[in-house]
């Protein structure tokens, strides 16, 4: 029966359900997937969980066997078709693996939208049957009753792994299961191999009428396992290691579930399924048990006992000191924190001389001591700016050593500090040679104190205000000088003649005055 293919802006559609959502593509109220075959289930499950999750689909997913008129059986998959867009990748999946994609909403199902019909299609004619499933493709159309449903968890428990030798090499946390008699020492040899974990009994049915009771096994989880016990634990009879597939179940080491377990939510959380391979039957509880440290169940050994008091010490004795002189050799490590100097007397001039040209700064935050050894700078924000002297390093309050080396042995600060025996109040400098000097704390002064030298000042002594005011002020006229300013002026006395320099000056005789007569 031929189907018609859904055109642009179509509104009337003849199969029940089967309406249009909003990019126009024919969609009902559920997806359908047909498969010829069991194992082509198991492929369409493997391909679509490898990048998507069952989580989205689990609620509406129904998977039934159904039987035709012929009496051929095929699988069906059934979900909620919420968009155009779960459905593309369910049909692109589908297609992959031999299937068909059908939409519709009861029973009657078309063919799902392709390259030919990006709208979807609809049939031109339905069939007139009461079979529980009607699907319409455009090759053919078949009837289907419904045989019975498939469980999704009971599928996935029943396949068989793969062989992967890969995952014996993977890190990350497993499970290790242990027969009764070697659980024990398995525990033990963990526990001496200094490997973290926690270990449970869990109890199955009895395999067999002839078992007296419940089967008991040692279940350890651990968070990894070192490289060279993995193909130990893998390989030993008796001793089956799992890594986890998903919450709740996990595959054995060197198999690899042909369905990504972490995709399928169908395992309860709080339990634990542990998938085996060779066909054997998987190991499932229930509830997961409760687990102990594994260290709390390692192997007590016990001294004998016998009649003999404990052996009691009857003198202490202090044991001999183990020391060795403290040396200074150059580092390479970069240095920081280079907050004092050690200049030797001969420096000190220059100091002086470089006084005129530090800043206010550093001139404020400087401290010195001046000693028969020379002058000790400090500076809590870095020595740097007064370029003289052996630069040294801070390395514990009151502690300093010269800059780009550094002291052996290498104990801590702390403890070198101690075992030279500086006292409160005193700052140890040790010098290249590895000698130390004290210097107390108290005659360091700020350099600003120190620095200036002021001259001699010599006191004027003002004079008393009234004293000042008793002076007559003089009064000041101004007159006209007329036609002849120089009129009245009387002319100077005339200059004695000079006489030449480098001759001798010879007085003029004086002659007798002249008598009358």
């Amino acid at each position: 029966m031929p189907l018609e293919r859904i055109a642009l802006h179509q509104t009337r559609l003849r199969t029940p359900g089967l309406g249009l959502d909003g990019k126009g593509v024919a969609l009902g109220g559920k997806g359908l997937v047909l498969l010829p075959s069991i194992d082509r289930l198991v492929a369409w499950l493997s391909v679509y969980t490898r990048e998507h999750s069952l989580e989205d689909i689990m609620p509406s997913l129904e998977i039934k066997l159904v039987r035709s008129k012929l009496g051929t059986r095929e699988i069906t998959l059934a979900v909620a078709a919420e968009s155009s867009d779960r459905m593309d990748r369910i049909a692109e999946t589908a297609r992959l693996v031999g299937g068909f994609t059908f939409t519709g909403t009861s029973r009657h199902f078309v063919q799902y939208r392709d390259a030919s019909a990006p709208f979807g299609y609809d049939a031109q004619e339905l069939l007139s049957t009461d079979a529980a499933l009607v699907v319409y493709n455009d090759k053919f159309t078949q009837a289907y009753e419904s045989d019975k449903d498939i469980d999704l968890r009971a599928l996935l428990l029943r396949l068989m792994p793969h062989v992967d030798p890969s995952t014996i090499g993977e890190g990350g946390p497993r499970y290790i299961v242990a027969e009764q008699g070697l659980g024990p020492a398995l525990i033990h040899y963990l526990v001496r191999s200094r490997v973290d974990g926690e270990v449970a009994v869990g109890e199955w049915p009895p395999e067999s009428a002839f078992d007296e009771g419940p089967v008991r096994r040692y279940i350890v989880k651990l968070p990894d396992l070192i490289p060279r016990m993995r193909p130990l634990m893998a390989t030993t009879p008796g001793i089956t290691s799992f890594l986890p597939a998903g919450p709740g179940v996990a595959v054995e080491m060197g198999y690899r579930h042909p369905v990504a377990l972490r995709a399928c939510p169908v395992f309860d959380p709080n339990g634990l399924v542990l998938i085996r391979g060779k066909g054997v039957e998987p190991w499932a509880l229930t509830r997961a048990p409760q687990m102990g440290d594994l260290r709390a169940f390692a192997r007590v050994e016990l001294r004998s006992l016998d009649d003999r008091d404990a052996a009691v010490a009857t003198s202490t004795l202090k044991p001999d000191m183990v020391r060795v002189p403290l040396r200074v050799v150059p580092s390479m490590n970069a240095f920081r924190n280079v907050t004092a100097s050690w200049l030797l007397p001969r420096e000190i001039p220059l100091l002086r001389k470089l006084a005129y040209a530090l800043p206010r700064k550093t001139i404020e935050s400087t401290q010195i001591s001046v000693t028969k050894q020379g002058a000790f700078l400090r500076c809590p924000s870095g020595i740097e700016a007064i370029p003289l002297g052996t630069f040294y390093v801070e390395i514990h309050p009151g502690l300093y050593i010269p800059a780009g080396y550094d002291f052996i042995p290498a104990v801590a600060p702390e403890v070198l500090h101690r075992a030279l025996g500086a006292v409160s109040g005193t700052v140890l400098f040790i010098d290249s040679l590895a000698r130390a000097s004290s210097v107390d704390d108290n005659t360091f002064s700020p350099l600003e104190n120190m620095l200036l030298e002021a001259g001699a000042w010599e006191p004027i002594v003002g004079q008393r205000i009234d004293l000042a005011l008793e002076e007559r002020p003089l009064d000041l006229k101004l007159e006209g000088l007329g036609a002849f300013p120089l009129g009245g002026a009387d002319l100077p006395p005339p200059a004695p003649p000079q006489l030449p320099q480098g001759l001798p000056h010879i007085d003029a005789p004086q002659l007798p005055p002249k008598q009358d007569g």
